[in-house]
């Protein structure tokens, strides 16, 4: 009798332990890469855990959806004034820095709906930063800016940039499916857009010039490499040397693509803005998410997801007679989200590249930057943002970028934060977060 009331009361401290466990998960902000939850994770299926959600937990899930709600119909009523809704310091290696967060006017992403759902395809939002103005782009094409000055105001007053993108995709009987990433070089607006036609899937590339009252778009390059839908598909744009932008493409789900150098899938090439040639800079990638060009090392850092688990950033010190290979789809430090592993490492052992950093866990790495040597307490920091994570990851390196010296995390709880620039002149660090949607800008200076 004593065995079995023992018995009972472990069973239920152990349930009331879980329950609390499982409300305070449900219930708003939790650690997306708490070990505790990680580990809980690899025992319970997606679509159960969901199940269980919207059941035994339907309770606090209520109450993070009408506070999610809550938050939503302030920002729609505040219609473009950006106004600031959130302030605070934060810790970075032990020394505190001041941080903002504005509402932007755009849709939120809605993670319920599932991430290879289409129409979060335009829930992706990306930023310059320019001389004295910031410009965003929605993943629906809407453009909008404000002036930096604003950031020590209660609102951005952002103001809206007519465009022709979705005008000129419909004139070329196109159909439309999202940006993909925004650079503004030498007063030119570059774009990266997926598009679908009767081939399939595949990218776009459109120019501007930089104009606060209208934007005119026109065709600069056509990716004429076709896949099934897939969010793998990368696309980010960056300016390069000699005239030249990079861009990243993922594989796509099409197995082999990233290995085959007749292909532009799983590459990362450059374009010449003079005569619209192209070169392949790299290959074997998964994912690109982030790309940044180091002019003064001549070193091309990008940043790409793992399959389930690692998740890479990647050093390439360009050399016009090397196609450096980084492995995808041969080699991985991830696994399948079925459990099964078919991937080989390490990649040196294979012939492969092997990454600058890995993330065990998939963080959902997104854009990558870099501070120099004479920014502050962060110089030779490589911050990396991610979706999964809600995070940014500090790696203070070697001034040779040789060596990771120390890491720091910073949380946002329950965010994406999927575009990211640093603001040199200002010394301050531009955040896009797309489940407000919202822009955080972190003040460096120290």
């Amino acid at each position: 009798m004593n065995k079995l009331k023992v018995f009972f009361l472990v069973f239920l401290f152990l349930g009331l332990i879980s329950f609390i466990f499982g409300w305070s998960v449900v219930y708003g902000n939790y650690d997306k890469q708490n070990k505790i939850i990680l580990f809980v994770k690899k025992f319970i299926p997606s679509s159960i855990a969901r199940k269980i959600r919207d059941t035994v937990f339907f309770i606090p899930d209520v109450i993070t959806l009408n506070k999610d709600l809550s938050l939503q119909v302030t920002k729609y009523e505040q219609g473009y004034e950006g106004q600031l809704f959130e302030e605070k310091n934060i810790n970075i290696f032990d020394a505190k820095y001041n941080f903002k967060n504005f509402f932007l006017p755009f849709k939120r992403l809605d993670v319920r709906k599932g991430y290879e759902n289409k129409e979060n395809t335009y829930r992706a939002h990306y930023l310059e930063v320019l001389e004295d103005k910031v410009l965003v782009l929605s993943g629906l094409g809407q453009t909008i800016y404000f002036d930096k000055k604003n950031i020590n105001k209660p609102k951005l007053n952002q103001i809206e940039i007519k465009n022709n993108l979705l005008d000129l995709i419909e004139k070329e009987n196109l159909e439309f499916y999202g940006v993909r990433d925004l650079l503004v070089s030498n007063n030119i607006v570059y774009i990266s857009v997926i598009i679908k036609d009767f081939k399939g899937y595949t990218f776009h590339i459109y120019k501007s010039e930089l104009n606060f009252k209208e934007l005119s778009f026109e065709i600069l390059f056509k990716i004429n490499d076709f896949f099934d839908w897939s969010v793998s598909s990368g696309g980010r744009i960056e300016e390069f040397k000699d005239d030249k932008i990079l861009f990243s493409l993922g594989y796509s789900n099409v197995i082999g693509a990233a290995q085959d150098p007749n292909r532009m899938l799983g590459k990362i090439i450059s374009i010449d803005l003079k005569n619209g040639d192209y070169k392949i800079i790299s290959m074997g990638h998964r994912n690109p998410q982030g790309l940044t060009y180091l002019k003064e090392k001549n070193l091309i850092i990008n940043s790409e997801h793992g399959p389930k688990g690692g998740d890479e950033i990647n050093f390439n010190y360009f050399d016009e007679n090397k196609t450096p290979n980084y492995g995808w789809d041969i080699v991985s430090y991830g696994i399948e989200y079925d459990g099964t592993d078919p991937y080989k490492r390490p990649h040196k052992e294979y012939g492969f590249i092997e990454p600058f950093k890995v993330f065990e866990t998939s963080i959902g790495i997104s854009e990558v930057v870099y501070l120099s040597k004479d920014e502050n307490i962060l110089s030779n920091t490589l911050i990396a943002s991610s979706l999964r994570a809600g995070s940014l990851y500090f790696l203070n390196v070697k001034e040779d970028l040789s060596k990771i010296i120390k890491e720091y995390r910073v949380n946002f709880g329950n965010q994406r934060i999927r575009d990211l620039k640093y603001d040199q002149i200002k010394k301050k660090l531009y955040i896009l977060f797309e489940l407000t949607p919202s822009i955080g800008i972190l003040d460096l200076n120290n």
